[in-house]
């Protein structure tokens, strides 16, 4: 029975005992991990307390870069605004000088402009625009600076030769192409006459119809257009070769409605205070004068020799 009970206590000994050992053990393995984890805790305390460290720093940095920033923002604005009014200015300098510049520019031009006029003007006879007929005299000696023959398809006869001013017959070609291209038949009858030939007419005139009634329809030599080279007598079919009756034809009709677009226009209107009525007899004074003319339904003659100097600088435009 004892031997029992002593069996008994060496196996709780023993219990106990290993008991003490495990223990120990895993107070051992626990104390290990204890300070396992405290040595890491404070290596990452220490980490911590680096990066802290480290993001003050960079906290700091960023700091004074926000600061720099906005430093340099400043002196930007302030330089843009700088720039803004330099350009301001310039822009007003800029348009300073250009309004100079553009009275400068129109002084010149308008300086251009009578300087083309004056060339035109030494450059083109002024007898082709003066008021010839019974009020200036052209005399014997003058004619056009160049006679251009015309050529005989515009001409009513064959066997007459009539000539113009060189720079006019350009304008009466487009005169009488445009009649034909609108069916109506114009033609030449009489163009330039030299101061003989003019005395000759007149002459004849005198004789067949006496002075009193030559005086109403021809003009002496030195008066007339035609010695200037610009003036045509026209004629279409139907008249046996006659100017009497022209009025009355549809030539005359469309002279009168399109003659100014060519420069020409009636020298002799009805009522006028020089000659009869001569709806045949037709003067190139340039297409401004003429258009002038047409649309302010005066005539010729009804102007001052001052308002038609104006044109001749344009006469051949």
């Amino acid at each position: 029975m004892k031997h029992r009970n002593l069996n008994r206590w060496i196996a709780i000994g023993l219990s106990i005992f290993f008991a003490l050992i495990i223990l120990g053990g895993l107070f051992t393995y626990g104390y290990l991990r204890i300070s396992e984890l405290s040595l890491y805790a404070e290596h990452l305390t220490e980490e911590l307390a680096a990066a802290n460290v480290s993001f003050s720093e960079k906290t700091d940095a960023l700091s004074m870069r926000a600061f720099d920033l906005e430093q340099k923002t400043v002196t930007l604005s302030d330089t843009l605004y700088t720039a803004e009014q330099t350009i301001e200015n310039l822009r007003r300098n800029l348009e300073a000088v250009q309004n100079r510049l553009g009275g400068f520019e129109q002084t010149v031009g308008e300086i251009s402009g009578a300087v083309i006029t004056l060339e035109k003007l030494s450059k083109t006879d002024p007898e082709l625009l003066q008021k010839y007929s019974k009020v200036f005299f052209l005399n014997e000696h003058y004619a056009p600076e160049r006679l251009v023959e015309i050529h005989s398809d515009y001409v009513y006869s064959d066997r007459s030769i009539q000539q113009i001013h060189m720079l006019v017959w350009p304008h009466l070609k487009d005169l009488l192409d445009a009649a034909k291209v609108d069916v109506v038949d114009v033609y030449v009858k009489s163009a330039y006459r030299s101061f003989d030939e003019q005395a000759s007419i007149k002459s004849a005139y005198t004789v067949t119809y006496g002075a009193g009634s030559a005086n109403q329809f021809s003009a002496d030599q030195g008066y007339s257009e035609h010695q200037l080279g610009t003036t045509v007598d026209l004629i279409t079919t139907g008249l046996v070769g006659e100017l009497t009756g022209f009025e009355k034809t549809q030539a005359y009709e469309w002279m009168r409605k399109n003659a100014y677009k060519y420069g020409f226009v009636l020298s002799y209107p009805e009522k006028n205070g020089y000659y009869i009525f001569e709806p045949w007899h037709w003067r190139y004074v340039g297409i401004n004068l003429a258009t002038y003319l047409h649309e302010g339904n005066k005539y010729f003659y009804d102007l001052e020799q001052r308002e038609i100097d104006e044109y001749l600088p344009t006469i051949f435009d």
